[in-house]
């Protein structure tokens, strides 16, 4: 997999900390506007406290919606298949990370593991910074290494997991019908990993098809970066404030 050096190489568009930062919070700030009161929104949550039983349907749409709005997975999932141009090496990755997630998601809600919602979001957070420093080659350079690519998503892909079963338990869901209903929510979070994946691919199908690519791949990689701790600090903040 073809990394970049953190040092900007030459030709490579050149994108400052701060305006990095400001592009970032921007972008964020429009997507993320209830990312501290970190709600799942109210009609979803009224309907869903008031049905008891299986239903599927609802669930494989809540599960879609929640990961093609999810800003956070994407922005991973966005980092990992940056570098990644034979679809087999995508399905693997993509793979691993939905093991990952779904294996903590299932298990976080049936067992009612209780985590903070914010520190859980932090790492989430944290993941995109990492990604970001991997796809800049950041760790060969700063130790001499490569972390393993493939655990490391795997890892992260469970840190996922957990993130998406604070957003289930913030539904309140009736214990009566409680792991079908989970599954089909789970399977819904597939169908919305693969639909978002289909327009991540798209879209950089075009954009690597261009001379601007190896350009700004590096500008790309930093504001991903810059992101990522917003995303941090955002969460954190939550955490210290709405306790």
């Amino acid at each position: 997999m073809p990394r970049f050096c953190l040092r900007r190489p030459p030709g490579a568009s050149w994108v400052s900390p701060t305006v990095a930062a400001l592009c970032a919070m921007q972008v964020l700030l429009m997507m993320a506007t209830d990312a501290l009161a970190h709600a799942v929104t109210q009609g979803d949550k009224g309907y869903i406290q008031e049905i008891t039983g299986v239903h599927l349907a609802p669930f494989v749409y809540l599960g879609a919606k929640h990961m093609m709005t999810g800003y956070d997975h994407i922005l991973f999932l966005f980092g990992v298949i940056f570098f990644l141009y034979r679809l087999r090496d995508i399905a693997v990755y993509v793979s691993l990370f939905a093991i990952g997630h779904s294996t903590t998601m299932v298990l976080g809600v049936y067992f009612d593991v209780g985590i903070s919602s914010y520190l859980i979001d932090a790492l989430i957070g944290f993941s995109v910074v990492y990604k970001a420093l991997d796809n800049l080659g950041a760790f060969q350079r700063w130790f001499g290494v490569q972390p393993d690519t493939k655990l490391a998503t795997l890892a992260f892909g469970l840190i996922h997991g957990f993130g998406l079963a604070t957003k289930i338990q913030d539904y309140q869901l009736s214990v009566d019908g409680l792991l079908p209903n989970l599954l089909a929510f789970n399977v819904g979070v597939e169908v919305g990993q693969v639909l978002a994946l289909g327009v991540i691919l798209i879209a950089m199908g075009y954009w690597r098809r261009t001379a601007g690519f190896a350009r700004h791949a590096y500008g790309a990689n930093v504001v991903m970066m810059s992101a990522g701790f917003i995303l941090m600090g955002m969460q954190l903040t939550g955490y210290f404030i709405f306790p």
